[in-house]
């Protein structure tokens, strides 16, 4: 990937994705002003910035705010599956920001453009998940010592990096963007909530209302999604270790109960937690034949799969629908679909 200004699917798709960028431009007025006020003063004027994050349309009118701040963007894909190729095109068309990103993209070629964005020498990093900064205490350590700061959007990627402070190993500092108001108020709760569930139905062609939908989590997206389930009909168990949120799960008026139990009654399963292994062996075991398992989390860590496969081990896989596969235990004649975000298949 090196000496490649950018690698994108096609830019073809540019003329349709700017389309796009304008659309959702129209539903980010803050983003617009602070745009406006950076075009005038320039406060980003020779900073070169490194970004993993979806390469989505909304993403698109972030990059287009640091750039115009005087910042030099490049931007990689935190998640394979939610990457826009026209989006993408576009970005590097029509705004002249290197993209490296493309839909469906194998891990070889997600860590390659990972490698391409630090080989710009970002001073400043930006992600949803910490891969970048992962990478920068892995196999880029060297070139760790231009980071000035580092910006987090999510809860997981948070999580990973609480726990790298913890261990003492964290060598540059990073802002939670994810503890901000503005983002878990109303992002994790209300703009999660919402695509999850449509990334659910998109997925399985499955209707929501009177099926029993198990959500593994009450944090904040944990909260939307459960509101949202509710209001497409569904039946919703909210599993909760946190003694004090599954108590306002109660209050809120959902049925709250051990995973245990939940697993033999749901029909959709979703892991909302940031944390991992969430859903085991022992819980697909008891689920019912053509339950629906989905992971809203950042990484797929919170479905244990290792432990999955080896209690079937000769479970064949089936793709009906575009990333939604299936597998069939032999032992149990039981089918699961899975939409499992984000990467499944790799």
């Amino acid at each position: 990937m090196k000496n490649k200004a950018f690698d994108v699917a096609n830019l073809n798709l540019a003329p349709q994705g700017k389309k796009r960028i304008l659309w959702a431009d129209r539903d980010m007025p803050v983003l617009a002003l602070i745009r406006q006020r950076f075009a005038k003063q320039k406060a980003l004027k020779g900073v070169r910035m490194g970004c993993c994050m979806h390469v989505t349309s909304e993403t698109a009118n972030l990059m287009r705010t640091l750039t115009a701040g005087g910042a030099g963007v490049a931007l990689c894909a935190s998640n394979p599956l939610s990457t826009q190729d026209e989006t993408a095109a576009s970005l590097v068309k029509d705004f002249g920001v290197p993209v490296f990103a493309r839909r469906g993209e194998s891990k070889k070629t997600f860590y390659d453009h990972l490698h391409a964005v630090i080989d710009t020498r970002p001073a400043i990093t930006m992600d949803d998940g910490a891969d970048l900064v992962n990478l920068l205490h892995g196999d880029r350590a060297a070139d760790g010592s231009n980071i000035v700061a580092s910006m987090e959007e999510t809860t997981t990627g948070v999580i990973r990096l609480r726990a790298m402070e913890s261990r003492g190993i964290l060598r540059f500092p990073v802002i939670a963007v994810n503890d901000a108001d503005t983002k878990h108020l109303f992002d994790n709760r209300y703009g999660t909530g919402q695509s999850t569930l449509d990334g659910v139905v998109r997925a399985t062609d499955c209707l929501l209302a009177g099926k029993r939908v198990v959500v593994a989590g009450y944090g904040w997206c944990g909260r939307g999604v459960s509101q949202r389930a509710r209001g497409a009909g569904a039946l919703v168990t909210v599993t909760e270790i946190d003694p004090l949120k599954a108590l306002e799960a109660v209050m809120d008026g959902f049925d709250v109960r051990p995973m245990e139990q939940a697993a033999a009654e749901g029909e959709v399963f979703i892991t909302v937690t940031g944390n991992k292994h969430v859903l085991r062996a022992e819980h697909f075991k008891k689920m019912r034949n053509g339950a629906v398992v989905s992971n809203s989390c950042l990484f797929d860590v919170e479905i244990e799969w290792r432990s999955t496969f080896r209690a079937w081990p000769r479970c064949p896989r089936k793709s009906a629908r575009a990333f939604a596969p299936t597998w069939t235990s032999l032992s149990s004649a039981r089918t699961r679909a899975s939409s499992c975000w984000p990467r499944a298949g790799w």
